[in-house]
């Protein structure tokens, strides 16, 4: 019977046999959390989970992603650090990422970016060589059961502009949604310096593409009438550029209050078709 003991401290036990694989595999894994155990408080210690991630997100990998997925994982990495971020790394198997999958099952969108984003965690470790080993290889995603986003019919999108006329900000953001296919983060940095002679650029936010669309005449009269900021049309009390999820979270609150079937702003590239067909973005 093996244990390993720094001192006084924390004792685990190694239960595979002398010499094997799985005995080599234990005691690595006790080495790191012993060291990490006389680790003072408040500290990070090196070699435990919230370590190698402090590491990935000082690096070129987590630089070159979106800012939307960086957020987005960021939050995740940040959930995981409070549950286990004093574990060793080398603890990290592949039995953990399925539980921790388990534990998203009702949001499987949650359960799948968990994945991506340990998977993004663990690749990055391999590559520069701190991680022997992928927890995450072969690991499914869950499969997504859904009917798409619900259309937004004539009739909602006529309670919406009754409610808000030609003027208001909240206006603006609709019909700039409506008016141009835009993603709700490229539409809150579309701005007067990005449109020339009625026509706007944009290198989108997600997949890198340049797009250009002309401004529709719906859309002009809007942006003429309502207060817009310096740089991006849609804009706070103060001009200043609105965040995506703020925008997000403004649609999703009128649409309990009214009612609607849809939260979010999935209508933009769905509703009135007739009339964006001429404004369908065109790839540079």
């Amino acid at each position: 019977m093996f244990y390993v003991r720094r001192g006084a401290g924390l004792r685990i036990r190694i239960h595979g046999a002398f010499g094997s694989p799985q005995f080599m595999a234990e005691y690595r894994i006790a080495v790191d959390a012993v060291s990490l155990a006389s680790t003072p408080k408040g500290k990070v210690g090196a070699g435990s989970l919230e370590w190698l991630i402090r590491r990935y997100c000082e690096g070129s990998d987590w630089a070159a992603l979106a800012p939307a997925t960086r957020d987005q994982r960021e939050n995740i990495l940040r959930h995981v650090e409070r549950q286990a971020g004093d574990v060793p790394f080398t603890a990290i198997t592949r039995a953990k990422i399925i539980e921790g999958r388990e534990n998203r099952k009702a949001t499987p969108n949650q359960a799948n970016n968990f994945i991506k984003t340990m998977r993004g965690l663990f690749h990055w470790a391999l590559d520069v060589e701190i991680a022997k080993a992928d927890p995450t290889e072969d690991v499914k995603l869950l499969t997504v059961k859904t009917d798409g986003f619900h259309v937004w019919t004539d009739e909602e999108v006529a309670r919406f502009e009754a409610r808000w006329p030609i003027g208001t900000r909240e206006r603006l953001a609709f019909d700039l949604l409506l008016y141009t296919g835009l993603r709700r983060g490229d539409a809150v940095r579309l701005g007067r310096q990005r449109v020339k002679d009625g026509v706007f650029k944009l290198k989108t936010e997600k997949n890198g593409v340049v797009v250009e669309a002309p401004i529709l005449p719906p859309l002009t009269r809007s942006i003429e009438a309502a207060p817009t900021g310096d740089l991006a049309f849609i804009a706070g009390e103060r001009s200043k550029p609105t965040a995506k999820s703020r925008l997000a979270t403004g649609f999703e609150k009128y649409a309990k209050r009214r009612r609607f079937r849809v939260p979010l702003m999935a209508f933009a590239r769905q509703a009135r078709p007739e009339q964006r067909r001429t404004a369908r973005p065109r790839r540079s």
